[in-house]
């Protein structure tokens, strides 16, 4: 007969270490014509991004072209990040969501610059960055993406 103690042991143990948690998380830009992948460390909401790029030179498979991450994209607070894909077919960027504050931010690839880069984060409901543009309809509204006057409706 064998001893539980030890089995038990060896179960609790087992049972108390914690699940590792992926660090990565990947998602494509939503442009259907861009071969485009986004990625937020799931912890520190650093985003960079990569894509498949032609070869100038010998005709090969082509390349891997990567972009680090720029103004606004880097290392943000510990949290709990993910990205978001929009549903805008035309749309390069995503969403940088922090799942612990409700905050937001737009992340795209700067070409030029060759970088990712990130819009501030923003909660929903919080006023605007100073200098910020509000969108508006083509009557001069504010859109529905504007932020409605206080105590009014859009």
């Amino acid at each position: 007969m064998r001893p539980i103690l030890p089995t038990l042991l060896v179960c609790a143990t087992l049972n108390a270490v914690p699940a590792v948690a992926a660090s990565y998380e990947f998602v494509p830009a939503p442009q259907t014509d861009l071969n485009r992948m986004y990625r937020v460390d799931k912890v520190t909401g650093e985003v960079t991004s990569c894509q498949y790029g032609l070869q100038e030179s010998g005709g090969g498979i082509g390349q891997t072209v990567c972009f680090g991450a720029g103004e606004g994209a880097g290392p943000q607070p510990p949290s709990e990040y993910g990205l978001v894909a929009s549903r805008h077919a035309r749309e390069a960027g995503v969403f940088r969501v922090n799942y612990r504050t409700g905050e937001m931010s737009i992340c795209f690839v700067l070409v030029k610059k060759e970088q990712v880069v990130c819009t501030q984060q923003s909660r929903p409901g919080a006023e605007p960055p100073e200098g910020a543009a509000i969108p508006s309809t083509s009557a001069g509204r504010p859109g529905p993406s504007a932020t409605p006057p206080q105590g009014g409706r859009p």
